[in-house]
């Protein structure tokens, strides 16, 4: 019973393991702060009539 209970903590482990590499690698700092792209400048409008 403990060495199912054992290998069942092993394979926790390495699921934990996976998921915090594949969320962590290839960032130098971690998680991001605040947004990644700054927002984009508005539109300019349009003129009357242009719309067809």
């Amino acid at each position: 019973m403990a060495l199912l209970l054992l290998e069942a903590l092993g394979a926790l482990l390495i699921f934990v393991f996976i998921i915090w590499w594949t969320m962590f690698s290839g960032r130098k700092n971690g998680e991001l702060k605040g947004d990644a792209h700054p927002p984009a400048p508005p539109a300019k409008p349009e003129k009357p009539g242009d719309s067809l």
